[in-house]
Order: structure tokens, then C-alpha cells, then sequence
């Protein structure tokens, strides 16, 4: 069983800033790319940004700038730094991670659950 728990959401105003963490654990070998994807009421689900296991890092246009996308290996997390927040950045986040279970793979795509982010004044 491999979970993915997604934790930093919250209420916050215009301009704010926010620090998303995901932690997978469970039955892991390895871990390939990490990323971020979010989903606005009535919209389809934007992928905002990745992280390769040796640190390249891609961004979506509408976030490059003010999103930083981060890992520690160490302890099979990954961070999501958003600042200069606005209010269309509001919608559900949530981490993805292409990883093996085990050492005779394949590798699969994991999902958290998901966590709120609000920017509002």
C-alpha cells in the first residue's frame, strides 16, 4: 500500500504566500517524477508543476515565477512554495507521484487526497 498525504492548505489573502507538503510512504522502492496539479470548481484538472528524481524541475506558464517545486529524497516528500498568491490560484491541489512498489515494477501514478487552497480577502 503506497499513500500520498497531502498537508499546508488554508485560507489566504491576495499577495500571500502558502508552503504545500506531500509525504508518500508505505511500500516504496523507488520514486520517479513528483508533481503538483490542481482543480478549480468546473475546470479540468492543470498540471502546475514537476520535479525529476535528480531535481529538473518544469512549470506551467500560469504559475513560473511564483511557484518552486521541491523534494527531499530522504524522506519521499515533496513541496510546493506559492507566493504572490491570486485569487484564481483557488482550487483543490494535489500531489502525484510515478513510483515502484518494488524492484519488478512497473512504475505507477499515485495521488493524494487532495488539499484546499483559498486566496480571498
Amino acid at each position: 500500500q503506497v499513500q500520498l498525504v497531502e498537508s499546508g492548505g488554508g485560507l489566504v489573502q491576495p499577495g500571500g504566500s502558502l508552503r504545500l507538503s506531500c509525504a508518500a510512504s508505505g511500500s516504496i522502492f523507488s520514486i520517479n517524477a513528483m508533481g503538483w496539479y490542481r482543480q478549480a470548481p468546473g475546470k479540468q484538472r492543470e498540471l502546475l508543476a514537476v520535479i525529476t528524481s535528480g531535481g529538473t524541475t518544469n512549470y506551467a506558464d500560469s504559475v513560473k515565477g511564483r511557484f518552486t517545486i521541491s523534494r527531499d529524497n530522504a524522506k519521499n516528500t515533496v513541496y510546493l512554495q506559492m507566493n504572490s498568491l491570486k485569487p484564481e490560484d483557488t482550487a483543490v491541489y494535489y500531489c502525484n507521484a510515478n513510483l515502484l512498489a518494488n524492484m519488478r515494477g512497473p512504475a505507477r501514478n499515485y495521488w493524494g487526497q487532495g488539499t484546499q487552497v483559498t486566496v480571498s480577502s
